[in-house]
């Protein structure tokens, strides 16, 4: 049974049109119905459907001429590349899918360079020839460059019509391997993800890789958890369960664990029997957030709701890490880590619809790598844990290594947007009428609105993948934020020092376009320790006293009006000010 097995998966850039290939598979092997069945089938979150983008890994089995392909549909957005590692882990193949008209992006690249250090047979893809914008044979020559191969080799295809995607499925089973694993050995099987179900518990998406798997009591080795499975089985793309999971098969176990700490992703499943002899499985690393952001409840009564509905959310996505924290201004609330923008996004937007919460997030922020006078190192994730500027002896930022794909005739734009972001030109190489633009940035300088003006410079033809690559030296300062002169912690930030007074007038000047005006003046300020950098004055209301005065006496007036100052100044001096949702979004979304 083994040789008939083909798993692969599908790398391609956002947009290229990978769900809607695999939508077609769908219907030419008659996984679905044509009469059953909707668009975008793999992404079955709304906000998947909405946004056009595919942002969880979701596995689907199709019978084709007595083959079963086991197709792993995987995000393309470079903040959900852990999830892309972790279905090439479980493939033998995977199709490079490029569209006619953009040819090859960064993520394609990034991706592919995985696939190839893995050891999988690519097969490459020209989507969407049927379009009028459509210059096949200028993105072939590019892929045949890039992959080392003949225009043969590459099959051209519509996912939209169905051109020739029949071929493809043919070269899956022409061209991908069947699976290695040992069908008699003892059972072992990696964890790929998992999702949350209110009455099966935790259910783990895994790769069966030696011996066969079925509801025997089975053990994780890494979290050293043993349980009684409820059902085995497989996606067609619903769930459909299974009596056993044979070696080369991907598919699921519904565990009826309710902890989120036990299903570790990337973990070895056997049987609990034999948990003393298998050794666990090789080469998988848990995705590293990269963003850190504090989410507060609007209410603070509503904090244990906020806890729980995470917990939910980070059993459903791997790459989700949280803990507790605690503002004077804010209240309880959670420090979360996420692997970008766009995740955290996402997030936020999936506790709104699900959880009905409204939250308050503050700015994002990176990892930063703290030495003290005393020698002490820590790993400062927000402002509020930067120590005070004297104990301070070295700060250290996260670099990115970033390739840009961009049309030749924006590189002057890109290059002078990455010097204006800390960034540090490292090489450009000509591939076809575009250029690849690899450098070095700090992190921080990405996460924020990077994404958004490279977009924009080039009209949306550039494109960016980045990675992680070491920590260097900087000089930093945490900006802290003050409101008739108390701290709002949620709205300090970390900068670099020549650009902290810039980052500082900005902030200021903003809350003060979108602060609420009050009954009393409001002084804005941003300060570096004991030093304000900027600062403006939010005007109070002004009730009229004098309106009711006719005439008379001068010293009425004066009399009235100091009344009324008086008032003011009290008011000021125990005045609260109060900080909506919108207000944080709209610092949060830099101008």
């Amino acid at each position: 049974m083994q040789n008939k097995i083909r798993n692969f998966s599908i790398i391609a850039h956002i947009d290229h049109g990978k769900t809607t290939l695999t939508d077609r598979f769908l219907h030419i092997t008659n996984t679905v119905s044509d009469t059953n069945s909707a668009e975008r089938i793999m992404d079955s979150n709304p906000i998947e459907q909405e946004r056009g983008i595919t942002i969880k890994l979701a596995p689907a089995r199709m019978e084709y001429k007595g083959y079963i392909l086991n197709l792993i549909d995987t995000p393309g957005h470079v903040d959900f590349g852990y999830e892309v590692s972790r279905s090439l882990a479980a493939c033998e193949g995977s199709l490079l899918v490029v569209d006619a008209s953009q040819g090859i992006q960064a993520q394609t690249l990034s991706n592919y360079e995985q696939a190839k250090a893995l050891g999988l047979t690519i097969i490459p893809v020209v989507n969407k020839v049927d379009l009028p914008s459509a210059e096949v044979e200028r993105v072939m020559l590019e892929i045949m460059e890039l992959c080392n191969c003949d225009d043969s080799d590459i099959i051209q295809v519509s996912a939209k019509t169905g051109i020739n995607v029949e071929a493809v499925l043919d070269a899956v089973i022409e061209k991908v391997p069947a699976p290695t694993g040992k069908p008699q050995s003892e059972p072992r099987a990696l964890l790929i993800t998992s999702h949350y179900d209110v009455h099966k518990g935790a259910i783990g998406l895994v790769r069966v890789v030696d011996g066969e798997l079925s509801r025997k009591k089975l053990h994780f080795l890494g979290s050293g958890v043993s349980f009684l499975p409820i059902e085995v089985g497989i996606f067609s793309p619903e769930m459909k369960p299974v009596e056993m999971l044979h070696a080369g098969e991907v598919g699921y176990i519904a565990t009826g664990l309710k902890d989120i700490r036990t299903l570790k992703i990337g973990d070895t499943v056997t049987e609990h029997v034999v948990r003393e002899k298998v050794s666990p499985l090789p080469g998988y690393k848990e995705p590293t957030p990269m963003v850190f952001m504090e989410l507060y409840p609007t209410d603070a009564a509503e904090f244990t709701l906020l806890q729980d509905a995470m917990e939910k959310l980070a059993l459903r996505d791997a790459a989700l890490t949280f803990t507790g924290t605690h503002s004077m201004a804010l209240g309880s609330g959670l420090r979360v880590g996420f692997l970008g923008i766009l995740h955290a996004e996402i997030v936020l937007e999936r506790m709104s619809r699900e959880f009905n919460l409204e939250i308050i997030a503050t700015l994002p922020s990176v990892t930063y790598k703290v030495e003290t006078t005393d020698g002490n190192k820590k790993d400062v994730q927000t402002p509020g844990d930067m120590p005070d500027p004297a104990e301070i002896r070295i700060i250290q930022e996260p670099i990115a290594f970033a390739h840009i794909y961009t049309p030749r005739d924006r590189m002057g734009d890109i290059l002078n947007l990455v010097r204006d972001r800390r960034g540090e030109f490292k090489k450009s190489t000509n591939i076809g009428q575009r250029m690849l633009i690899e450098c070095e940035i700090p992190l921080a300088e990405i996460i924020t609105d990077f994404h958004d003006v490279l977009k924009s410079l080039t009209s949306g033809y550039a494109s960016l993948e980045y990675s992680l690559r070491e920590y260097r030296t900087v000089d930093a300062v945490k900006v802290s934020i003050m409101l008739n002169h108390e701290p709002v912690d949620a709205l300090s930030f970390i900068a670099v020092r020549e650009k902290a007074e810039y980052e500082g007038r900005k902030i200021v000047s903003k809350l003060k376009e979108i602060l609420p005006r009050q009954m009393f003046e409001l002084p804005i300020q941003a300060a570096i320790g004991g030093k304000v950098i900027a600062r403006e004055t939010l005007k109070a209301f002004r009730k009229d006293v004098t309106a009711k005065l006719y005439g008379g006496d001068v010293t009425r007036r004066k009399k009235l009006l100091a009344k009324q100052a008086k008032g003011k100044k009290r008011m000021k001096q125990f005045g609260k000010v109060e900080i909506d949702q919108q207000t944080f979004m709209s610092i949060l979304k830099r101008s």
